[in-house]
């Protein structure tokens, strides 16, 4: 199970959110939407401070999470956290 976010994700929530070097970003599970591995669940994301980390990156000063507790979301997947250009978007791709 792992993490990763582009450069392209990263360079989107710069700009969209102002997210800054030295943020912490929480990747979390909500109801609601779809996903490829949980139907009617799907990801959220949110600018707050972790409280027990589970899987976690840090890109350009940036730290993305997951708390422990939402690791079954993942199935001990990989999460990629990717820029879509065409929807100027977020995408959340999840893979083996």
């Amino acid at each position: 199970m792992s993490l990763t976010v582009t450069p392209e994700a990263v360079s989107w929530f710069k700009e969209e959110w102002d997210f800054n070097e030295g943020d912490q970003i929480k990747l979390f599970v909500r109801y609601g939407g779809d996903s490829t591995i949980h139907a009617a669940f799907s990801m959220g994301i949110a600018k707050e401070e972790p409280k027990e980390i589970g899987i976690s990156t840090t890109v350009d000063g940036i730290t993305f999470y997951i708390e422990k507790d939402e690791l079954w979301y993942l199935d001990s997947r990989h999460l990629t956290v990717d820029y879509n250009q065409e929807k100027d978007d977020i995408d959340f791709k999840i893979s083996d």
